[in-house]
């Protein structure tokens, strides 16, 4: 009898483990799909921003277009080409409906799909935006950690000197200086340019390394501060006198807890950091969308402007969403029901 109950016990066990992680994965999914649902007005809305702000910048993307050969024959005959001379309202609605097509339009200047030019371009900003997270939260993660578990020590008052000279750090001196220090005196790294095809680190070092300085500072505050919480709960205190090593203790049980409010700024940094790589790029010549963004708007060329805008706002809406998808693995108490 009393192994007839246990093998009904079991049964009912796995039943409803099963049954379980099938109403989590619904959740999940639920969640995915309202998130997405929600990308949709976010975008319209963007759309309109940038639309209207790109039509009402001072300017005239002809005059640049035509340059000493203008006329007003010729001025005429490409604002009717461009579609230039329609209202306002018309104009974003044919924007819109090439958008939902796919079509992203065509650079007034370079006269080339904005389609085609945004992937030739995202891979150099992509890998340029991988290394300067990678810089920021591997040694920001690890100086927080250090000055966390050394509180008030000489590592602790190096880590808050780092972090506070961090965020203080204009990123296009510190860019420049690194070309000065390490290109033009020691010659240890290129200064500029992205070699001859193919991913080559040693042009990204000094580049994402100064488009990651300040985040790395702004993630040794934040380790410090959360893994400080972390270290002071009642399960650290448990692992501690059950006899578990420091280090097992920091980095098994602590740090993973610890590193929930660090994936969050790391998602939203990797999606701000696209984006804010306009100086980067210019500085050291590297053909990402920043550089092309930053020549584009100085050259009233609408359709790259709108199309570089869009493509970072999907960017930095998916990666929000992976971030809380993450959470749930980092910290198994969060759900989504």
């Amino acid at each position: 009898m009393l192994a007839i109950i246990t093998d009904a016990l079991v049964s009912v066990s796995k039943y409803t483990k099963r049954d379980t992680l099938r109403k989590g994965g619904e959740f999940v999914t639920r969640y995915i799909i309202r998130r997405l649902i929600q990308l949709i007005p976010v975008l319209i809305g963007i759309s309109i921003i940038t639309f209207l702000m790109m039509s009402f910048v001072p300017g005239d993307p002809v005059t640049l277009m035509l340059g000493q050969h203008i006329t007003p024959q010729a001025a005429e005959n490409i604002r009717q080409e461009l579609g230039l001379d329609q209202s306002l309202v018309i104009r974003y609605l044919h924007y819109l409906g090439n958008i939902v097509q796919g079509d992203f339009g065509r650079s007034y200047i370079q006269h080339q799909e904005v389609t085609q030019m945004l992937r030739d371009k995202i891979p150099v900003t992509f890998q340029l935006t991988l290394v300067a997270i990678f810089i920021a939260v591997i040694f920001g993660v690890l100086i927080g950690i250090l000055s966390s578990v050394k509180q008030y020590s000489f590592w602790d008052s190096f880590a808050t000197f780092f972090a506070m000279t961090g965020v203080s750090i204009p990123t296009f001196w510190l860019g420049m200086m690194l070309q000065l220090i390490f290109g033009v005196v020691l010659h240890i790294l290129p200064v500029s340019g992205i070699g001859g095809g193919g991913f080559q680190l040693q042009y990204y070092i000094l580049p994402g390394f100064a488009l990651g300085f300040s985040s790395m500072a702004m993630y040794v505050r934040l380790t410090r501060s959360s893994m400080l919480e972390v270290i002071r709960q009642d399960y650290i205190r448990t692992a501690r006198a059950k006899g578990l090593s420091g280090r097992v203790v920091i980095f098994k049980h602590a740090m993973r807890n610890a590193l929930i409010p660090v994936a969050t700024q790391a998602g939203i940094d990797f999606a701000g950091l696209m984006g804010g790589a306009i100086l980067t790029e210019t500085i050291f010549s590297l053909p990402g969308i920043g550089s092309m963004l930053y020549f584009s708007i100085s050259r009233r060329d609408y359709p790259v402007v709108q199309g570089v805008t869009l493509f970072m706002a999907l960017v930095f809406v998916i990666i929000n969403l992976l971030v809380d998808i993450s959470y749930a693995v980092l910290d198994p108490r969060i759900r989504y029901d």
